[in-house]
């Protein structure tokens, strides 16, 4: 096993979380100006900016680059970069706004629960439902950032699939991070 220095910019999982924050004015920017080019290039950028979020968690453990820094700004990252896009989505007409609020709103309850939880020393990882969400999540945004019509593919009405599919996956773990910590609630 090779170790890699906790110096290399390349291969930090900081400077990859940074990436995702760099990423979110660049799509929102070209979302801006929607035409084939500047949507196909936001969906890349997302695209390369979404596989991130999986090789930052990978390199800080294999390679014991775990930080408090990357703890916090990870999450954060991800809420940015997914809801930006949303927003922007949404603000073109491309996907229904009331999606775009209950996937936020949820983002937003289940930060401040993770923080509760996290106070009483409780494991705040993501659980599988979680991650069905995320998966989704990224699996509609590409698409529906690509938007148009390409070789008579219909990339919006598979982002769509994928957006219902989100919808369910982040309304039911957000139920159920919320059914598992209520006793944390009540007190």
């Amino acid at each position: 096993m090779k170790n890699i220095s906790s110096n290399s910019l390349l291969t930090h999982p900081n400077t990859l979380t940074l990436f995702r924050i760099v990423a979110v004015p660049i799509i929102v920017v070209l979302l801006m100006v929607p035409n084939r080019f500047t949507a196909l290039l936001a969906g890349l950028i997302f695209s390369v900016a979404a596989i991130t979020d999986y090789f930052d968690g990978y390199l800080a453990r294999r390679y014991g680059l775990v930080s408090n820094l990357g703890k916090v700004m990870d999450p954060v990252a991800d809420k940015l970069l997914v809801s930006s896009s949303l927003i922007m989505l949404s603000s073109l007409g491309w996907m229904p706004a009331w999606i775009a609020c209950v996937i936020i709103g949820r983002e937003l309850a289940i930060s401040g629960l993770r923080n509760i939880i996290a106070q009483n020393k409780m494991d705040v990882s993501a659980s599988i439902l979680g991650k069905y969400k995320t998966g989704f999540q990224i699996a509609a945004i590409i698409p529906l950032m690509f938007h148009y019509p390409v070789f008579g593919m219909d990339f919006h009405a598979v982002g769509m699939f994928f957006l219902w599919c989100a919808l369910i996956f982040t309304v039911w773990s957000g139920a159920d991070y919320f059914l598992r910590f209520r006793k944390l609630l009540r007190g």
